[in-house]
């Protein structure tokens, strides 16, 4: 991923060499933030309004009014700017800058408003080839379903998904998964009904998700809690996010996935969501 010249910082569009940040920034200090990543795919916004949504449920849960902000015209403008046609736009709304550091803070918090763009290609390997995981317990805080920048055990995972020669982690909680390091999990159990876990605090309410189970029509699906053992007797497995859409899961410490390659049900879910954000399917030749 790489960032491109143009960033938006608090009702302005500068250069991103020039974009400065107070040191006392709440979100600095206490990570009081919270963010939303769209993506672009042939320079359109893909589903915008749901993350628009889940931008002020996020905000309204950390107690930061929400910036009056023409979102969807900043959004809409850093993209041009960019010349961005595939990848991501990273919004992050933050408590603001309210002088030496402590926690209470003023009783009305004015947000600080930072954006930036990336070029990604969003149908690639991953998409192709899938991805492999490792296993971690779940040591986040209780209020996953906002979408704060408290990130530490998403990073620290993925450090050991990567020292572990795999690409991700699965977390889990009391015995049952809670989500992949920042994706949904879905599987295919042995019946062939397609699980994901059902929304909660325990995980974040993925806009990707969300679209997946609009897109499935007449497709069985069951959202409820499922283990590790669910994981490794499915048949097959997925993750749903933003940035790598639908990615087949191939194998879990080590442990292959059915048969280690992705399977016909997470091929069905892939061609529909990319023909919903208007991919030629045509074009894609191992789909």
């Amino acid at each position: 991923m790489s960032e491109t010249d143009w960033v938006y910082l608090n009702g302005e569009f500068l250069p991103a060499s020039e974009a400065r940040v107070s040191p006392f920034d709440r979100g600095f200090l206490f990570a009081q933030s919270v963010y939303e990543v769209t993506s672009v795919y042939a320079g359109k916004l893909v589903d915008f309004e749901p993350h628009l949504a889940r931008l002020k449920s996020s905000l309204a849960g950390i107690e930061i009014a929400a910036p009056e902000v023409d979102f969807e015209a900043a959004h809409k403008e850093l993209i041009d700017r960019n010349r961005l046609q595939e990848g991501l736009v990273y919004l992050q709304v933050t408590a603001g800058a309210h002088g030496p550091r402590d926690f209470y803070g003023p009783e009305v918090l004015t947000p600080s408003v930072f954006m930036f763009a990336s070029h990604r290609e969003l149908i690639g390997d991953v998409a192709r080839d899938g991805i492999t995981a490792i296993s971690l317990e779940d040591t986040r805080w209780k209020r996953r379903d906002y979408k704060t920048t408290q990130l530490v055990s998403q990073s620290l995972a993925y450090r050991a998904a990567r020292r572990a020669g795999a690409v991700t982690a699965i977390m889990h909680e009391d015995g049952m998964i809670t989500e992949a390091a920042s994706a949904n999990l879905w599987i295919v159990s042995a019946d062939g009904t397609l699980v994901t876990r059902n929304l909660s605090s325990a995980l974040l309410p993925g806009i990707t998700r969300a679209r997946v189970q609009m897109l499935l029509g007449g497709v069985s699906v069951e959202e409820r809690p499922f283990s590790l053992d669910d994981l490794f007797a499915a048949r097959e497995a997925f993750t749903s996010s933003t940035g790598a859409m639908i990615a087949p899961l191939l194998a879990v410490d080590g442990n292959p996935i059915a048969n280690g390659a992705p399977g016909p049900i997470t091929r069905k879910v892939q061609a529909a969501y990319y023909k919903f954000i208007g991919a030629d399917l045509s074009a894609i030749e191992w789909l």
